[in-house]
């Protein structure tokens, strides 16, 4: 077990490292940040990392693109819960074993939908249950949007300047240690799914 995530973590790490040199790593970030909003579990904090470590200088143009991608996600994930959930949308949730968690935001977005999709686009709480059940129970678009343009934006931009004012000290310990940081990534995503009950 211990070699096989070792194993896991590895191809994350070649992976990561080929797109970060790619010239095609701004779109490859992009899409990303997209489908991490809709399906895709690997958070896109990762790639864009890795990318600054390389160009940290350009730091606002990597945190607004991911941003963009992300924001596009939510609105894509708001689609397939509005239109798609019997077919599409309802498979995202089975795979994640999320459906309690589903009735749980339910009730959260009767209360309030602008700081249900903050918290979740701000903090390690799985995006994508947020944007595929916002458009299951039809919530107000224009607000479940601003909301994640606003949280995404925080978090990425924050994210993102943090490595350009530390990037070069800190560039050797993230490659020197990868793998525990990608570790850290995961535990910060499936901890992000207990959080939802407290958070919320």
């Amino acid at each position: 077990m211990k070699i096989f995530i070792l194993d896991v973590f590895e191809k994350l790490k070649a992976w990561t490292l080929k797109w970060s040199h790619s010239r095609h790593m701004a779109a490859a970030l992009f899409f990303i940040a997209l489908i991490e909003a809709v399906f895709f579990p690997i958070p896109p904090d990762i790639l864009m990392v890795a990318i600054l470590m390389i160009n940290s200088q350009r730091w606002w143009y990597y945190a607004g693109i991911t941003t963009a991608g992300s924001v596009v996600g939510a609105a894509c994930g708001y689609l397939v819960g509005w239109l798609f959930y019997s077919t599409a949308g309802h498979y995202i949730v089975d795979a994640y074993n999320l459906q309690e968690m589903v009735n749980l935001i339910g009730q959260k977005y009767t209360q309030h939908v602008f700081l249900t999709v903050f918290t979740a686009a701000f903090t390690p709480i799985p995006f994508k249950l947020i944007t595929v059940t916002a458009g299951l129970f039809g919530v107000p678009f224009i607000p479940m949007i601003v909301a994640s343009i606003i949280g995404r934006g925080m978090r990425y931009f924050m994210v993102a300047y943090i490595i350009k004012i530390f990037g070069k000290k800190i560039n050797y310990l993230v490659f020197r240690y990868f793998n525990i940081l990608s570790f850290l990534f995961v535990a910060l995503l499936i901890g992000g799914f207990f959080a939802i009950k407290f958070l919320f």
